[in-house]
């Protein structure tokens, strides 16, 4: 079975300094029928203008990975981190017990675009924690994190994974999927097939009760896929 959300069904936020799209329920945005899938309960599509940002702010048991599209983000955390996020990695803060944070567009000239993810935990109250990687872009599916860190993936405190899929046109890519398991698929850019069905970008599907799931890339093309329990 799979369950295609469309970008433009997605809630919308206009803060003038931030243009955000949410697949599911967020802030202001309340859709009872889109709360998330399974574990994950958040992918919002930001972008935010030069020289402004998300201020010191705080979180608490949550696994939040931000993926910068375009432009860099200038992190700062109360675990004293102060990093600099450019186009092509990813991070992953474990919000745990509680962190602060604030991320803001540094650039005076060009604006910043990047995914803002949440992922609930399997266990509350764990230390907060920060990760930070460049991934090289290879075809077909990368994987970028996992619950036990493998293969150099990044630690993410659940029974998920997370990969980058990237497809030129015309090639295909497979992932088995385990009953009761389910997948989320975001298309980033481009165009795909899954499973016979079109997705372009800002587009994600559902897809669950199935053994195996075809990718294939209808033009070049960069996807995030996240198995789910």
């Amino acid at each position: 079975m799979i369950d295609i959300r469309h970008s433009n069904d997605r809630g919308q936020a206009d803060h003038g300094w931030l243009q955000s799209r949410h697949t599911f329920s967020f802030a202001s945005y309340h859709d009872p029928d889109h709360m998330g899938v399974s574990v994950l309960r958040v992918i919002n599509d930001d972008k935010v203008i030069p020289g402004r940002g998300f201020g010191t702010h705080s979180h608490q048991d949550m696994e939040i990975i931000s993926y910068v599209k375009r432009g860099t983000i200038a992190h700062k955390d109360s675990m004293g981190n102060v990093e600099q996020l450019p186009a092509g990695e990813f991070q992953l803060m474990t919000a745990g017990s509680g962190v602060t944070h604030s991320e803001f567009n540094p650039s005076t000239s060009d604006p910043l675009e990047f995914l803002q993810i949440w992922i609930m935990p399997d266990t509350l109250g764990i230390e907060p924690g920060y990760q930070q990687k460049r991934f090289e872009p290879r075809s077909g599916l990368q994987l970028i994190a996992s619950p036990d860190g493998r293969v150099g993936s990044l630690l993410i405190h659940q029974d998920a994974c997370l990969y980058q899929l990237c497809l030129d046109a015309g090639q295909s890519a497979t992932h088995s999927l385990e009953v009761p398991r389910c997948v989320y698929i975001h298309l980033i850019s481009g165009a795909i097939l899954v499973n016979g069905e079109a997705l372009a970008p800002g587009d994600g599907a559902t897809v669950k009760a199935v053994d195996t799931i075809e990718f294939v890339g209808t033009a070049n093309s960069e996807a995030l896929l996240f198995d789910l329990p």
